[in-house]
C-alpha cells in the first residue's frame, strides 16, 4: 500500500517571495519551479534556486537562497527573456532540471504567440550556468509543461491535463491521453515508484486550491486514468488570501489579491517532500513540507 498525505506543514517564513523582493517582478507572481544548485554550476548565487515568472511579461524570473526557509533574494535582470525564447509576446512557466551527464540545466517553458492549438506552446531551453538559457529545437507540445522522467521516458503533463512522452525529453513528445478536464491548470508530479501523484488547481473552484489525484502508472501509459482528487492545501492565512471573500476563479491571470492558491511545484531533498504554490492568487510564492504516512480518515473532494 502506498502511503498517503497525512499533513502538510507551512513555513514559518512564508511567504518567500513577493512582490516587496524586487521592484522589477512586478505585482504578478506565479510558476515556481525549485532546485539544488549542483555543485559543478559555475559562479552560483546560493545552494537553491527558484525559478518563477508574470503571467503576461517579457523574462523568467530567478530568486536564490542558501536554505529553503530564505532569505530569498532576487536576481534583478532575470535568466531569459522574449528576445532570447523565439518568442514575441509573453514566456512564463518555467519548468527547470538538472541534467547531470551532460552539466547542463533544461528549462521548459511556455510562450506566445505561437501557431499551435491553443496560441501558446511550450518550448526547451538549456544553460551551463542557469542564467544565461538559450532556446534549443521547436515546439514541443502545449503550454505549463511539467515533466517527470519514468522507465526510460520523459514525461510531460500539460493543460488540461494532455499526457506527452519523449525519448530524450527534448523532442518528439508523443501526444496521449487527456487526464483531466478543461477546466485543470497548473500541475506538478510526484513520483511514488508504483504510482504518481499530480498536483494542481482547477478554474472555478470557490476557492481555487491545491488538489491531488493519483495516477496507478502502468506499462501502458495511455491507459492511466486519474483517480478522484483530494484536497491538500487552500487558503487559511492572511497571506494566502484568507481574508478575501470566497469567489469562484476565472480563466487566465489573477487580477490582484484573491482567496485562490495555484501552480503547484514538487520538491524532493533528502526522502522529504515540499510543495511550493503561488498565493493570493498570483501575489507570491509560498513553501510548505508534506507528510506522507497511513491516513486515519480520507478527505476527498
Amino acid at each position: 500500500m502506498i502511503d498517503e498525505i497525512v499533513a502538510v506543514n507551512r513555513f514559518a517564513e512564508n511567504p518567500i517571495v513577493t512582490p516587496d523582493s524586487d521592484d522589477r517582478i512586478g505585482d504578478n507572481i506565479n510558476g515556481p519551479s525549485l532546485i539544488r544548485v549542483p555543485d559543478w554550476l559555475p559562479g552560483a548565487l546560493g545552494k537553491y534556486y527558484l525559478y518563477f515568472a508574470h503571467h503576461k511579461d517579457s523574462f523568467i524570473r530567478l530568486a536564490y537562497a542558501d536554505d529553503l526557509k530564505g532569505p530569498w533574494r532576487v536576481h534583478t535582470p532575470g535568466v531569459m527573456s522574449t528576445d532570447e525564447s523565439g518568442f514575441t509576446g509573453h514566456i512564463a512557466s518555467p519548468d527547470v532540471h538538472i541534467d547531470e551527464e551532460r552539466r547542463r540545466l533544461v528549462m521548459y517553458f511556455h510562450g506566445a504567440p505561437a501557431v499551435y492549438e491553443t496560441g501558446q506552446a511550450s518550448a526547451v531551453a538549456v544553460s551551463r550556468d542557469g542564467i544565461s538559457f538559450t532556446r534549443i529545437g521547436g515546439l514541443i507540445g502545449r503550454p505549463y509543461f511539467r515533466v517527470f522522467r519514468r522507465d526510460e521516458w520523459y514525461y510531460a503533463i500539460a493543460i488540461p491535463g494532455w499526457l506527452y512522452r519523449s525519448r530524450d525529453g527534448l523532442t518528439g513528445f508523443e501526444k496521449g491521453p487527456l487526464l483531466f478536464d478543461e477546466a485543470t491548470r497548473h500541475f506538478a508530479v510526484l513520483d511514488l515508484g508504483d504510482a504518481l501523484d499530480v498536483f494542481y488547481s482547477v478554474r472555478g473552484d470557490e476557492p481555487e486550491r491545491i488538489l491531488v489525484s493519483r495516477i496507478e502508472g502502468g506499462p501502458d501509459w495511455t491507459a492511466w486514468r486519474a483517480e478522484k482528487p483530494r484536497l491538500v492545501l487552500e487558503p487559511e492565512t492572511e497571506y494566502e488570501g484568507a481574508d478575501l471573500p470566497v469567489e469562484p476563479s476565472a480563466k487566465g491571470r489573477a487580477r490582484g489579491r484573491v482567496r485562490q492558491l495555484r501552480d503547484p511545484c514538487i520538491y524532493r531533498e533528502h526522502g522529504r517532500v515540499y510543495l511550493l504554490y503561488s498565493i493570493a492568487g498570483e501575489s507570491g510564492i509560498a513553501i510548505a513540507e508534506i507528510v506522507y504516512g497511513v491516513p486515519k480518515t480520507e478527505a476527498r473532494i
